[in-house]
């Protein structure tokens, strides 16, 4: 996807609250994991970004046996950034996909080796909906954590839509397989 994504999504949890970066990653895991991957270090090293931009600022919390707990905070100059960025007009879609990319070019395979693809694909995609299962609960842990309902709302439709698209691919790779076996028939 798009650069600059990641400074974005973590713009917007910090705006929900102040957290660490080890929280930042606890919340990315429950929520963001599921349609935008990071890496730890990828937030640590966008966290030092935000800073020097004066987006966020850190507080530095002493800690007894541990080392000092780094708390993140937005500052108005990140929240205009999130703002300007919520607002910009660029919808957010992106017509580039890997899959049908790919799939384009898969003449060049065998039937059975490409109905093997979309078999895992089906698969692939199956998981993805099991590994959302908990995302409900972890909506209304984090609405009553933030206590404002109305923003996990937002975060039911992102949700409902990761579903949606998990069913589609699968629903499309049933068919392409089927077609692949019809024609495999004749």
């Amino acid at each position: 996807m798009r650069r600059g994504m990641l400074k974005h999504g973590i713009l917007g949890l910090i705006n929900y609250h102040e957290m660490t970066g080890y929280e930042i990653m606890q919340v990315f895991k429950d929520s963001l994991h599921f349609f935008w991957n990071a890496q730890t270090s990828q937030i640590y090293r966008e966290l030092q970004t935000l800073e020097n931009k004066k987006w966020v600022y850190k507080t530095v919390v002493p800690q007894q046996g541990k080392p000092d707990k780094n708390v993140y905070a937005i500052t108005e100059g990140g929240k205009a950034e999130l703002i300007r960025w919520l607002a910009d007009g660029d919808l957010g879609m992106n017509a580039r996909t890997p899959v049908l990319m790919k799939v384009f070019f898969m003449g060049e395979r065998s039937r059975e080796e490409n109905i093997g693809y979309f078999e895992k694909l089906q698969a692939y995609c199956g998981k993805v909906l099991e590994s959302l299962v908990p995302v409900p609960g972890h909506i209304e842990a984090y609405s009553a954590y933030i206590g404002d309902r109305e923003k996990a709302l937002y975060w039911k439709m992102t949700e409902e839509l990761g579903r949606r698209n998990m069913r589609t691919y699968m629903e499309w790779a049933h068919d392409c397989i089927e077609l692949l076996e019809r024609e495999d028939n004749r």
